[in-house]
């Protein structure tokens, strides 16, 4: 059986999203750990097989999934029926694996860093400034709703959750404003964080 490894108000919540989104909650064992925060509460939970105690964590029988791009590809080819990701051979499986990949590879290291406020040519030609990330939403999102085009998938649920959990912190254009809007309205996103907040 799937097991998946989850923290209240972490990275792992937009998983706990994606499950609920996904209607897959009786197909997946949830089990909550604690992991060390920002602020120096909590602790590495034993109960955790993260090599390195963070979450989220997917186990699948031997086999297990770590980051959160992984976990959720991992879970939109198991469960296609859903709608939420693109199969092998759909028309917008390139596009839903790249925004998938931008957001580990670009969006998060890059709003990390610009918060930090940490700048560095070697940043900028590598992984791109804050800016530049925020103007590749922009251009996409001022000409449609999701980032695939009308339908909202777990790509937006990835690339959203800088936006929802941090607020007016990110600069953001009205475009993206909107979009936000759009995904934190959706029942799933509304019934995780009345869980993660009780």
């Amino acid at each position: 059986m799937l097991t998946f490894y989850h923290s209240p108000n972490s990275r792992s919540t937009s998983v706990a999203q994606l499950i609920a989104e996904m209607g897959i909650g009786d197909q997946i064992e949830t089990v909550t750990v604690t992991i060390p925060r920002q602020d120096g509460s909590g602790g590495t939970d034993p109960g955790n097989p993260h090599p390195e105690g963070k979450v989220p964590y997917l186990t699948d029988g031997d086999d297990h999934v770590r980051e959160r791009a992984a976990i959720i590809l991992y879970l939109t080819d198991r469960f296609p029926e859903s709608g939420l990701g693109r199969s092998v051979g759909d028309p917008q499986r390139g596009r839903y694996l790249s925004w998938l990949t931008w957001y580990q590879g670009v969006l998060e290291p890059v709003t990390i860093l610009s918060w930090a406020k940490l700048e560095h040519p070697a940043i900028w030609a590598s992984l791109r400034d804050y800016d530049t990330a925020i103007r590749r939403l922009d251009e996409v999102l001022s000409v449609q709703p999701y980032l695939l085009g009308d339908d909202y998938s777990a790509a937006d649920l990835l690339c959203v959750g800088p936006f929802a959990w941090f607020g007016d912190q990110m600069p953001a254009t009205p475009a993206i404003t909107d979009w936000v809007q759009r995904c934190q309205d959706r029942d799933a996103a509304k019934a995780i964080r009345a869980a993660d907040n009780p």
